[in-house]
């Protein structure tokens, strides 16, 4: 039996995760959570197998929360399962210690292999991500200009495209307004964005809004 914990901030993903495993007899979903702070508080209450992580949750998410979870569960695979299909944000997730990668949109049977391979100490990427990964590293095709950006000024860039304002960010991210700004002044000045409509233009042409 594979015990899962599934981190999601949306309920209607986490549910529908819940009815797929369910049909399923060897994979028991253990736990849930909705934030990178009750992530942390299920894994020292549940004994789990198996970690399926969004990368983008409020408060500490991302490559943060990976490299968190490692920490303190060196041993504990971790299979990222992502709304984004961007070698980079893959890349980043690997780096910080995840076993595999999956694009939400993969189909559920990709997923389940993704699953069963990642508990048995194995590591999985969805095989659209590891194909653009695979033509970005030939240099077939050019690595993004976003590619400059820390995590978390890149979860800014996402975060007001979406149109919310700093202090909404400062909320959903549990840091000060002050924080925020800095990160956006930072961004904003590595991508040469003039105003907030060249970022929304860069935005939707590369795919980074939800």
């Amino acid at each position: 039996m594979i015990r899962l914990l599934i981190a999601d901030d949306h309920k209607l993903m986490r549910e529908g995760l819940k009815q797929l495993f369910a049909l399923f007899s060897d994979l028991t979903v253990a736990g849930e959570a909705a934030d990178g702070a009750e992530l942390m508080d299920r894994l020292r209450a549940a004994e789990a197998d198996l970690v399926l992580l969004d990368m983008s949750m409020p408060g500490i998410s991302g490559g943060d929360l990976i490299v968190r979870v490692k920490a303190h569960f060196p041993a504990l695979p971790i299979l990222v399962v992502s709304m984004h299909d961007q070698p980079l944000i893959a890349q980043r997730a690997l780096r910080a210690g995840a076993n595999g990668y999956v694009s939400k949109d993969a189909e559920p049977e990709t997923l389940l292999t993704a699953v069963r391979k990642v508990a048995a100490g194995g590591r999985f990427i969805d095989p659209v991500v590891a194909q653009s990964m695979a033509f970005e590293a030939s240099g077939l095709t050019p690595a993004p200009d976003h590619g400059r950006l820390s995590e978390r000024e890149l979860q800014v860039l996402r975060l007001l495209a979406q149109g919310k304002s700093v202090n909404e960010i400062a909320a959903e991210l549990c840091i000060s307004s002050k924080t925020v700004s800095t990160h956006k002044a930072r961004m904003m000045e590595k991508m040469g964005f003039r105003n907030n409509a060249d970022l929304m233009r860069y935005a939707l042409d590369e795919g980074l809004i939800d």
